[in-house]
């Protein structure tokens, strides 16, 4: 089977094709709910979130459950309280977020050291993923997790763009912004627990990240920025995964990878366009332009000389300055003009000797 000139018949096989379609729907769903926390500020969001999975991913195997739902519960958790922190304590986002970076590696590490008599614990798989190893029963989960954060971000989208732009004016229109951020946090959980399979928990914050501030560069408007950012995310993971399987790497770095190299070519491509479309507005306006080279002709700025409007001016190059002597009128002067003044005020006509 070929497509283009490339040989797919590696995608015969259900391991390559349950990949495939994982990743599908992962960069699919991720930039759903990466552009509201990109409008927010809380792009790291998702590696905090990551390092609290990775607790998860111990408590399943030190209870002999399925990692993706220990997982899923315990950083649904831990962003519920990370929001119930950074709104009613003293404790501020970017310390909140740290705590989650601390707690959630140590706990990983601690508890993975407590079942490591149990068996030999891998988790090089979860930190950077492990498509080629994702079973029916992770797809119906991906997809399932997927289908309700992609219909939550659509449905709410203009309530969370409203606290994405401006929370105080959604508060005082009366939107629940309590409820509202609580959501993203959760749908943040959900897309990180649900992604780790594809491309790690040490990668996913790229999936909710790159293919956003990508299309950001060319798109005007919350709407075009979200669906883009969607669509890209689809085609990147999908061409991830086929270029894995292609050259037989980890398809997890290699759709990050991807993600990175379409963000540098579409920033380089921008900065071009608009360049061009500068040099196009200057000409159309008349406007000169300056030399590549920078080489510029001098000439001395013309003083303009002023005719002398009565007889007896004597020229400005044979005014001499003796020292000690003011050119220009003097306080004394301006004194003498306004007594003056007020003299012919007096004497004027009107008045009375």
């Amino acid at each position: 089977m070929t497509l283009f000139g490339i040989d797919l018949t590696i995608f015969q096989f259900d391991f390559m094709q349950r990949a495939l379609l994982g990743a599908l729907i992962v960069g699919f769903c991720a930039p759903a709910v990466g552009v509201f926390l990109v409008q927010k500020r809380l792009a790291l969001i998702g590696d905090g979130i990551g390092h609290i999975a990775l607790t998860g991913v111990a408590i399943g195997f030190l209870t002999s459950t399925s990692p993706m739902w220990t997982t899923l519960a315990t950083t649904v958790v831990a962003a519920v309280v990370m929001e119930l922190m950074r709104r009613y304590s003293k404790t501020s986002g970017d310390v909140a977020l740290a705590m989650m970076f601390y707690g959630g590696l140590a706990g990983g590490v601690f508890l993975t050291g407590l079942v490591s008599d149990r068996g030999s614990v891998d988790l090089h798989a979860f930190l950077f993923g492990s498509l080629l190893t994702t079973s029916e029963a992770d797809i119906w989960v991906i997809g399932i997790g997927g289908a309700i954060v992609v219909s939550i971000m659509l449905a709410l989208r203009p309530w969370l763009a409203a606290i994405c732009h401006d929370e105080e004016h959604a508060r005082v229109s009366g939107l629940p912004v309590v409820f509202l951020n609580l959501l993203l946090m959760v749908t943040t959980a959900v897309v990180v627990s649900v992604s780790m399979r594809a491309v790690g928990l040490l990668l996913v914050s790229a999936l909710l990240v790159v293919p956003v501030v990508t299309v950001q560069q060319f798109t005007r408007g919350f709407s075009a920025t979200m669906f883009s950012a969607m669509g890209l995310g689809f085609v990147t993971a999908g061409s991830g995964v086929v270029a894995a399987g292609l050259l037989d790497v980890p398809p997890g770095s290699t759709v990050v990878l991807l993600g990175v190299v379409a963000f540098i070519l579409t920033a380089i491509l921008t900065a071009l366009w608009r360049r061009w479309q500068g040099f196009l507005g200057a000409r159309t306006k008349g406007v000169p332009l300056q030399p590549l080279d920078g080489a510029r002709a001098s000439k001395e700025p013309e003083i303009p000389v002023q005719e002398p409007t009565s007889g007896g001016s004597v020229p400005a190059d044979s005014l001499e300055v003796t020292p000690g002597r003011s050119v220009g009128p003097t306080v004394s002067d301006a004194t003498g003009d306004a007594d003056d003044a007020s003299e012919m005020a007096e004497t004027g006509p009107g008045s009375r000797s």
